[in-house]
């Protein structure tokens, strides 16, 4: 019985202490502002990329887009790691609720005539599957700045 005790603590001191990693580990801006167009997806399935030909469009300025996506990333807490979306091009670090996984969001705009085309690249810090968490974020900031644009 005792042992089992010992392996039960043993076990949540390891558990408190990855949770102190994933939110203590320093963050190095520029391992994760990368240019959605210019970037290999990682092999596994806990990242989301519409970049180049694949990228959104939205009926509206870059400015005004820039705009409604900013508003979208503060709605979620999104935090800017680097870059300036009113400048075309940003990373934001959003973290899971319950254990804080970082994920890393990156979006750079290109105006083309009246639209913007927006190129996104989001993808986990951590762990090789992310249950579709970053496929279903890009689609709901996308679909919100469809949504204000009046694109639906």
């Amino acid at each position: 019985m005792k042992i089992l005790l010992y392996i039960l603590a043993a076990l949540v001191v390891l558990t408190l202490a990855a949770a102190a990693y994933v939110r203590l580990s320093p963050v190095d801006a520029a391992d994760w502002h990368v240019d959605p167009e210019e970037v290999t997806p990682p092999a596994s399935p806990n990242n989301a990329l519409l970049a180049g030909s694949n990228a959104a469009t939205v009926q509206a300025s870059a400015l005004v887009v820039a705009g409604r996506l900013q508003a979208i990333a503060e709605a979620e807490g999104a935090q800017v790691v680097a870059g300036a979306l009113g400048e075309g091009f940003v990373t934001y670090m959003v973290r899971s609720r319950v254990m804080g996984f970082p994920d890393f969001i990156t979006i750079r705009l290109v105006p083309e005539d009246d639209t913007t085309r927006v190129h996104v690249f989001s993808r986990a810090r951590d762990g090789y599957s992310d249950l579709g968490v970053n496929t279903a974020r890009v689609q709901r900031w996308l679909t919100a700045a469809r949504d204000e644009a009046g694109d639906a």
